[in-house]
């Protein structure tokens, strides 16, 4: 959600607080996943399902899409952001991503949980959201096909993977203000790069990490890599640092979320 046009401050997705503003970003939000949605159907797809992927993953507006689209609703999922990564679809989109801790000029830029995670390594590659979600995709044969964000997130992912469509729908100014385009403009965007980026699938790739994969995670208290470092399977590898390594990427994928969920109780 934090790559939604317009967005530039906390306050404007914090579903828990009960912001203000949260309630317009939200319906901003389900704006931009309709676009997509119905930029996908344009480019022929027909199964569709979207993952509520933001903070308590209960923010879309339910009544805004058709009986056509089935959703991915609340947290606690194994696979988090990417749960049903495993169904078997043709490609998947992100919508309204971010860039990831410690990026540069990316507007709320964060990796899952910013009170927890100050870096995230998978086989000694840094990693975004993007990077994250994407590999889970690729171990199970899903490409990426979409990233709408900021100029920041939406490079970052290009550059990694080279063949995704991006739709930059603002230009970040630091960490929390922006030159956005606004939410119809935005949509229309995002539709029409949603169409393309379907019927450009046949030159989509996966996006997969080499076993064995070697999770590496720095916390931003050293309390944090405490309480997972006792977990079996994680080892220390520094004050704020743990490692986990093995060859199946569903189980390291499940060790990292592990990490961040278990570090917030620390």
């Amino acid at each position: 959600m934090e790559g939604v046009a317009g967005v530039c401050a906390w306050q404007q997705v914090d579903a828990r607080n009960a912001h203000p503003e949260y309630e317009i970003y939200r319906r901003y939000y389900t704006q931009e996943v309709k676009a997509a949605v119905a930029g996908a159907r344009a480019g022929g797809a027909t199964d569709l399902v979207v993952n509520d992927s933001h903070g308590p993953m209960r923010n879309l507006e339910l009544e805004e899409f058709d009986a056509g689209v089935r959703v991915i609703f609340g947290n606690r999922k194994p696979f988090s952001m990417v749960q049903g990564a495993d169904a078997g679809f043709g490609g998947a989109f992100f919508v309204g991503y971010h860039g990831g801790a410690g990026d540069a000029d990316a507007v709320l830029c964060h990796t899952y949980t910013p009170s927890v995670i100050y870096e995230a390594r998978l086989n000694g590659t840094p990693c975004s959201e993007a990077t994250l979600n994407a590999a889970l995709l690729g171990y199970y044969g899903v490409p990426l096909l979409l990233v709408t964000g900021d100029r920041t997130t939406v490079d970052g992912v290009r550059r990694q993977m080279p063949w995704v469509h991006g739709a930059i729908v603002k230009e970040s100014i630091g960490n929390s203000a922006a030159d956005t385009m606004l939410p119809n403009a935005a949509c229309r965007l995002i539709r029409e790069v949603a169409t393309e980026a379907v019927l450009d699938v046949s030159r989509a790739r996966l996006f997969r990490m080499e076993p064995p994969v070697t999770l590496d995670v720095d916390f931003v208290t050293a309390a944090q890599a405490h309480l997972v470092g006792s977990v079996p399977g994680f080892s220390r590898t520094g004050p704020r640092s743990v490692r986990f390594v093995h060859d199946d990427f569903a189980v390291v994928f499940k060790s990292f979320v592990a990490t961040w969920r278990l570090g917030g109780q620390a």
